[in-house]
Parts: structure tokens; C-alpha cells; sequence
């Protein structure tokens, strides 16, 4: 297999299995996810509540059990716009190409367990897209201004750095703009940074120093200052299961959310140039810990629980775009696409596909403007 669909493989299969692992154990704290399953979570599992879909009546969700999120639902989505525009991508783009396939395309949706349009699955983080650009009309970029501050653009972002393979600075300035129309603060400063490590994962040889290199480079503000917190007791572990508590004390300073996730304080998800998303940081924590490997990268993410899936999402393609296809665990793949009756290969090949048209389209305009520079030299 070409290495760039290895990579684009590995990536979003990766981040998909993180999502549907991560979903059964989200907004659970770690000793709460040890008591519901009698032990450290290993693979695919039941959701966290028997009774799913009674349990939360305003999120009656069939997480677990294989089942992909609203986090692989928006990777998806991204992967088309890319599809239909066959370039980069900007803050119109989001509003003329990702808005319209999430109110207008029928997909089957995993934890409904039915087909809908994914608006129907998305969290108010995520309708905000659709309110401000759809229905307010709002010049996209500024849509995000004034969200909930969430990892909500940060969780779908992986495919930006597909398509900007080896240019983490490339993939940070096309996600910031991207982001744009989504979330602000440190919520948009996540999501490019989390692009930023997937390109630079699929460098050709690419290791977790060069991920950490690239992201602590392009970072700013609270985001920089906690990955280089957790990363920094992230290298002084060796077991995901070890970990979990002092990544999350290295994390606390810089999270808004508390430690009662599911009762979060006032000043939680408010903007801030001090503060950060938890999961980006833990994510590359959890990357450290298992020295690059997928399985343990996600085991640790969803065992850390509070926004698991995102947390292994990120953890999964990161780590993913590192291994290629082979560092995903087949028995869980097989299982998730199974499960959620969808192919989570086919949008990884169409996307290495326009990556190769981008760099082109790339290739052509630097050579035009390296010759319009040749003149004023």
C-alpha cells in the first residue's frame, strides 16, 4: 500500500475505533469506569449505562458496543467537503459545503441506531454551526465567536492534516481558518493544533518527538502550556494505567470543566487565553505513555474517561498516521465498521486521493509565485 493511504488509513480508522471505544466510558470518571466494568476497560464494551436509552433523556444514546459518535460522523463530513471542493479548504467552505451535508444527507447514525441527517446527533456546540451559518447568515468567519468553548471543531480536524502531510504549519493556519466558523478561543486553537499533529505524524518516518516537536512549535497561549504540562509527566510513565491520575493533575490548571465533569462550575467552556480543551493535551500525554502505540494510546484515553471519545478520537488518529493501517487493532475495527454499519476504510482512500490533487494544485501555485519572485530578485 502507497504510504500516504497507509497513513490517511491508519489516521482515520484510528480516530473512528478511538471514538467508538471512548463512547462507552464518556463523561465517566476513571474509578467510576473500573466499577461499572470491573476493571480497566480493553477493548469494545457495553455502554456505561445498561439502560442507555433512559439514562440521559436529553443524550438517550446507544454508545459502546462498537458504535461510532458524532466525532467520526463530522470527520466523515469534512472528508466530503474536501471531496466536493477538491482544495483546501476555508470558513465559506464550512458554510457552503460541511453545513449542507449535515442537514441534507441521509447517513446511518450508530448510537440512533437509525438514518437521519447527523444534525439530528450533533450537540448544541455543534448546531451552533448550523444556527449562526444557516439560519443567521453570519459571515463564517466569525461563526464560532461566541460558542461554547468545546473540543467541538478539534474532534473532526484529523482530516486537515491528511491533506497537509508533512506541513504541521500548513495544517495549523487551514484548520485555524476552518475552526473559524465553528469555535473560538482555545476551542479553535485546539483544533489546529490537533491538525498539526496529524500532518506531522504522517511524515514519512515520522516518531511521537516529531508530533510533540511540531505541536509545542505552533502552539499558543494555555494550549502550548498544557501539553507541555501533561507531556512533561506524560515521559516519566510507561503504563497508561499509572498515568491517568498525574496527567490529570498536570492537566487541572488549565481545564475550565472541574472535577465533577458532569456538574461543571460557571466559568467552565468560557474563552480564555489562559485555559485549554483537556482532551488535545491528554491525548498527546496518552501518546507519550504508550511511545507511539495505538492500542495503548486509546486504552489510556478511554479509561481516563470525562470526554473519552474525543480524548481517544484524537489519541487513535494521531498514533494512527504514525503505525499506518496496521497500528489499528483488527479485532476492533472489524468490530466498529460491523457494528456501525460503515466503511471506515473508503473515506480514508478518497481523501489520500485529493491530498495527492491538493499538493499538486500546491506544487503549481508555488512555481508560479516562485517565478514572479525570480523576476523581483
Amino acid at each position: 500500500m502507497e504510504l500516504l493511504l497507509d497513513k490517511s488509513v491508519g489516521c482515520l480508522v484510528g480516530a473512528a475505533v478511538g471514538d467508538a471505544l471512548g463512547g462507552a466510558t464518556e463523561t465517566a470518571l476513571p474509578e467510576q469506569i473500573r466499577a461499572r466494568y470491573g476493571g480497566w476497560v480493553e477493548g469494545i464494551v457495553p455502554p456505561f449505562h445498561a439502560d442507555w436509552a433512559t439514562a440521559r433523556p436529553l443524550a438517550p444514546y446507544h454508545k459502546g458496543d462498537g458504535h461510532i459518535t458524532d466525532d467520526t460522523l463530522m470527520t466523515h463530513a469534512l472528508v466530503r467537503a474536501y471531496l466536493r471542493k477538491r482544495d483546501h479548504l476555508d470558513a465559506y467552505d464550512v458554510a457552503e459545503l460541511l453545513v449542507p451535508d449535515l442537514i441534507e444527507r441521509v447517513v446511518y447514525i450508530p448510537d440512533l441506531e437509525r438514518e437521519g441527517v447527523t444534525f439530528h446527533r450533533l450537540a448544541a456546540a455543534e448546531r451552533w454551526l448550523v444556527t449562526r451559518l444557516h439560519h443567521a447568515h453570519v459571515d463564517p468567519r466569525e461563526g464560532g465567536v461566541g460558542n461554547i468553548v468545546n473540543c467541538g471543531a478539534a474532534m473532526y480536524m484529523a482530516p486537515v492534516g491528511v491533506v497537509n502531510a508533512g506541513d504541521p504549519a500548513a495544517a495549523y493556519a487551514e484548520a485555524v481558518e476552518i475552526a473559524g466558523a465553528h469555535q473560538h478561543s482555545y476551542g479553535r486553537e485546539a483544533a489546529a493544533v490537533f491538525a498539526a499533529a496529524v500532518a506531522a505524524a504522517m511524515a514519512p518516518g515520522a516518531g511521537v518527538d516529531d508530533v510533540l516537536t511540531a505541536v509545542l512549535d505552533l502552539a499558543r497561549d494555555g494550549t502550548r502550556a498544557a501539553i507541555a504540562a501533561v507531556v512533561r509527566q506524560a515521559e516519566g510513565y510507561a503504563d497508561w494505567r499509572d498515568a491517568i491520575p498525574p496527567l490529570r493533575a498536570a492537566m487541572a490548571p488549565y481545564d475550565t470543566v472541574g472535577e465533577e465533569y458532569r456538574s461543571p462550575g460557571l466559568g467552565a467552556r468560557r474563552p480564555s487565553r489562559l485555559h485549554a480543551i483537556e482532551e488535545l493535551p491528554v491525548a498527546l500525554g496518552m501518546l507519550v505513555v504508550a511511545r507511539g502505540d495505538l492500542r495503548k494510546a486509546v486504552l489510556g484515553a478511554v479509561n481516563y474517561g470525562r470526554d473519552a471519545d474525543s480524548t481517544a478520537t484524537m489519541a487513535g488518529a494521531i498514533a494512527g498516521a504514525l503505525g499506518g493501517a496496521a497500528a489499528v487493532p483488527t479485532e476492533w475495527s472489524e468490530v466498529v465498521a460491523e457494528a456501525s454499519r460503515t466503511d471506515l476504510v473508503e473515506p480514508a482512500r478518497q481523501l489520500a486521493g485529493v491530498a495527492r490533487e491538493i499538493f499538486a494544485r500546491d506544487r503549481e501555485r508555488f512555481d508560479r509565485r516562485a517565478e514572479r519572485f525570480a523576476g523581483l530578485a
